[in-house]
């Protein structure tokens, strides 16, 4: 029951990282990622304890799309300091090219 806190505690700090801290591009890419890993061990441990061991597929699948995740953000991330010169998300616009 302790190891479900410090997941379901992850979980919530990445929530509320996202929702409360929007200052740096950066910041909200880590917090996205302490979510994706918070699902990660949340689930295999599920799979462990239920002892259904042949169904990970949806692990690996949330692992790769993840991994994804992270490559498309630091891209975007490489982008917007190249236009904008600074990773401020309060610098973004939607009316600017």
């Amino acid at each position: 029951i302790a190891l479900l806190i410090v997941i379901l505690s992850m979980f919530y700090l990445g929530f509320m990282g996202i929702l409360l801290n929007r200052l740096h591009f950066l910041s909200i890419l880590l917090c996205l990622e302490l979510l994706l890993i918070s699902l990660f061990i949340g689930i295999a441990i599920w799979n462990k304890n239920t002892g259904v061991l042949q169904n990970t597929t949806f692990n690996l699948l949330l692992l790769t799309l993840s991994a994804c995740e992270a490559s498309i953000g630091l891209s975007l991330m490489v982008a917007l300091s190249r236009t904008h010169s600074s990773d401020l998300v309060a610098s973004l616009s939607l009316l600017q090219y």
